[in-house]
């Protein structure tokens, strides 16, 4: 990290908690199995903010088919579900973390309820979301074109799957952005990317062929190392349904203490 950047980071922290402008966060979200309200609640802890669960009020079974089918007649419809009243002002809050599951790659639709009946103008929204592969970029793109007046910043995501890595994870997110003190060292960058190896392939099948759904084949890979992780940034291919070929990276991770196993984390589409 330069030293700009260093400085900047650390004003923005000091504003943030402490300083100039005496901004006070909410965070805000809608779970239904329980996995973004883990992730809620974690933010909560580190940041002492206040929190708010989003709650329907005809309320989503739990039951994934059923969700599903709703959820893809709510968004051909158009008739989204009905929210109840938030308690929380969001006028008393300059800095939001709003928080969701994903459904069909972007915000579940109680999220899209709360951004149409809701002001956000000029609010700090920090998304942070889970999910079963990916949906992190999608969702804070349609975000930033359902809030036209906000500031939607960096978000954090994390596979359902791995919903136990959160706290470490937003610990490093949270110091990185300026969210709250702390000093973490930075990340080193990807290696430049080169055709898979057998190794190589042999890692991201280890992390990704028990997944539900067929994730493509890997051709090129970068590569890092942290003090407690080998990280791989893989370009893989798929073939759809209609025949035509996509791209995507598939980021793995592998822990170095004794037994890890390979787990991929993210999928960008």
């Amino acid at each position: 990290m330069n030293l700009k950047k260093t400085l900047m980071s650390l004003a923005v922290m000091a504003c943030f908690i402490t300083g100039c402008t005496q901004q006070k966060a909410l965070v805000l979200y809608y779970s239904q199995n329980g996995a973004t309200q883990t992730v809620a609640e974690e933010l909560q802890k580190q940041l002492g903010a206040d929190m708010e669960r989003i709650e329907v009020v005809n309320p989503y079974d739990g039951d994934f088919q059923a969700t599903i089918q709703r959820c893809n007649e709510e968004m051909n419809s158009g008739n989204l579900p009905a929210i109840q009243p938030l308690q929380s002002k969001l006028a008393d809050y300059d800095v939001i973390f709003l928080g969701y599951p994903i459904w069909f790659g972007t915000y579940a639709m109680p999220i899209a309820t709360l951004v149409k009946e809701n002001d956000f103008a000029g609010k700090t929204i920090v998304p942070f979301c889970t999910f079963g592969s990916g949906g992190l970029n999608t969702s804070s793109e349609a975000l930033k074109k359902a809030l036209p007046k906000a500031n939607i910043k960096q978000g954090y995501g994390v596979r359902t799957a791995r919903v136990a890595a959160a706290a470490k994870e937003l610990d490093r997110f949270l110091i990185e952005n300026g969210y709250k003190e702390g000093e973490v060292a930075p990340l080193p960058a990807y290696g430049e990317s080169v055709p898979v190896t057998p190794e190589d392939s042999a890692v991201f099948s280890a992390a990704c062929s028990t997944y539900q759904f067929p994730l493509g084949t890997p051709k090129m890979v970068g590569k890092r190392e942290t003090e407690t992780t080998t990280d791989y940034k893989f370009t893989v291919t798929s073939t759809g349904m209609n025949g035509a070929e996509s791209t995507s990276t598939i980021y793995v991770t592998v822990g170095k203490e004794e037994g890890a196993q390979p787990e991929f984390t993210e999928v960008v589409r």
